[in-house]
């Protein structure tokens, strides 16, 4: 069944919403990917903030005028994290062979298909995150490293003398009693 105006102008007023509310934004030619494909996809794309939905070409237009695809389109919304998400649709559609992405927009910046794979090959906040805290301790690991070294020279070096003198005649170069 045909949509009417009224629901053709609330489709595009929606995608007008939820471009203005995502960091990133990511075409993306879906035609071959089947039903579980997209549905896996729309999942993992929810659990880390992002939606993917398939938009004719026509509304598309509408809502974003500068946008100009032809073929089957479907675009990533990512809310939160920018990259993640295309992370995530870079490998599925890699994963099935079929599908490729055609352009975005990351916060205002135009993103051809490279500059996507690119952004999809970094690593994700978390992993750089973890990066980064692995620099900041290599210096304290090795601060505690040689600390430690100290003390068990000093350990090594207390036993030696005890091995060579005994206790008495340690106590006697002190002044002690024996």
């Amino acid at each position: 069944m045909a949509k009417t105006k009224q629901q053709k102008e609330q489709a595009v007023q929606q995608i007008q919403e939820k471009l203005g509310k995502a960091k990133a934004i990511v075409f993306a030619d879906y035609k071959g990917l089947t039903m579980k494909h997209l549905s896996d996809l729309r999942n993992k794309l929810r659990d880390v903030n992002g939606e993917f939905s398939i938009t004719k070409n026509s509304l598309l237009e509408r809502a974003l005028p500068a946008s100009n695809f032809e073929g089957p389109t479907a675009t990533l919304f990512a809310y939160d994290d920018q990259i993640t998400p295309i992370k995530i649709l870079v490998k599925a559609l890699k994963d099935a062979a079929i599908g490729k992405v055609k352009a975005g927009f990351l916060g205002v910046d135009v993103l051809d298909e490279n500059k996507i794979l690119t952004l999809a090959s970094l690593p994700s906040k978390d992993e750089l995150k973890g990066q980064v805290v692995g620099l900041l301790a290599a210096p304290l690991q090795g601060m505690v490293s040689v600390l430690q070294g100290n003390l068990r020279n000093l350990v090594h070096v207390v036993r030696e003398l005890r091995s060579v003198y005994t206790l008495s005649e340690i106590q006697k170069a002190k002044g002690g009693e024996s």
